[in-house]
């Protein structure tokens, strides 16, 4: 039996509208909250969390130049040097659409090993119905049990272990737990 969830909303039309752009660019996770959502979990956020590779000043400037292109707005800045710095420095930046405020995508560049493990075995998830990538589910859930612990996150957690049951690699959860102990 093949599941899914149900039909796109403007949540999910946006993620996957903004991710075909940074696709033509680098690679890229959606991690976190919008995990769960997008896998059916009943909860509300306003934005979703994507990691890209460090890239270069000129990477980033075509990225973000494209993005501009087709509608989008950083709403830290409008200066692409000022917004590579931010990202330069561990810090996110966020787009929106140029016309309405939310929803909006918060870009972060991989900062760490644990990151770069993550983009490297990337899925996509067939019960989201979207054609975007994510973190593995073992990922998501052991950044929410072990780093994050907000009683949100854990509930992600749960829901992602229930809905994913089949998918979940124990092992791959504690080697990441062990490595977020390390980076605290």
């Amino acid at each position: 039996m093949e599941r899914r969830v149900s039909d796109k909303n403007i949540l999910n039309y946006f993620a996957e509208e903004f991710c075909k752009i940074v696709e033509r660019h680098t690679r890229y996770i959606i991690v976190s909250g919008f995990v769960a959502i997008a896998s059916g979990r009943a909860r509300g956020t306003e934005d979703i969390d994507m990691i890209i590779p460090r890239l270069s000043k000129e990477e980033f400037y075509k990225l973000h130049n494209d993005l501009l292109k087709n509608k989008f707005i950083c709403m830290q800045s409008e200066n692409e040097e000022e917004l590579y710095g931010y990202l330069k420095d561990n810090l996110s930046i966020r787009y929106t659409w140029k016309d309405k405020p939310i929803p909006e995508m918060e870009i972060k560049f991989a900062k760490d090993e644990i990151d770069n493990i993550q983009l490297s075995s990337r899925v996509k998830l067939p019960l989201t119905g979207l054609d975007v990538w994510f973190s593995t589910i073992s990922a998501n859930i052991a950044f929410k049990e072990e780093y994050l612990k907000s009683p949100k996150d854990l509930e992600d957690a749960k829901h992602l272990r229930i809905v994913y049951a089949e998918m979940i690699n124990e092992g791959e959860i504690k080697e990441i737990k062990k490595m977020l102990r390390k980076r605290k």
